[in-house]
């Protein structure tokens, strides 16, 4: 399964912004997660397409919303009141079978339990 990201670029301190994740094949949840300059890997959100159940991470839950369409094997995460704090690569990742909860996990799980991960795509926030 290839992921092709779109979306990001600059942005406003306080502005919205949607990168979305195009699958080229049937997965069982996708994600997204965030790198900023110095700093590990963090978990932003992640949809399971059974029951399109939904998970945040605690930085952004609130601003961020992650929604899908399942026919076209896509995921949209729509960002807003955007902080200076959030700049980072935003990665989008899959898994092809089912996984726990997203929030039964710590970041080093999910990351060590995604099967692919598509290239990442900068958001910068600008204060």
């Amino acid at each position: 399964v290839q992921l092709q990201a779109s979306g990001g670029g600059l942005v406003q301190a306080g502005g919205s912004l949607s990168v979305s994740c195009a699958a080229s094949g049937r997965t069982f949840s996708m994600a997204w997660f965030r790198q900023a300059p110095g700093k590990e890997r963090e978990f932003v959100a992640a949809l399971m397409w059974s029951g399109t159940k939904t998970y945040y991470g605690g930085s952004v839950k609130g601003r961020f919303t992650i929604s899908g369409d399942n026919a076209k094997k896509t995921v949209t995460l729509h960002m807003i009141s955007l902080k200076p704090e959030d700049t980072a690569v935003y990665y989008c990742a899959a898994t092809l079978t089912p996984t726990p909860p997203y929030d039964l996990l710590t970041t080093n799980q999910a990351i060590a339990g995604m099967d692919h991960w598509g290239k990442g795509t900068l958001v910068t926030v600008s204060s």
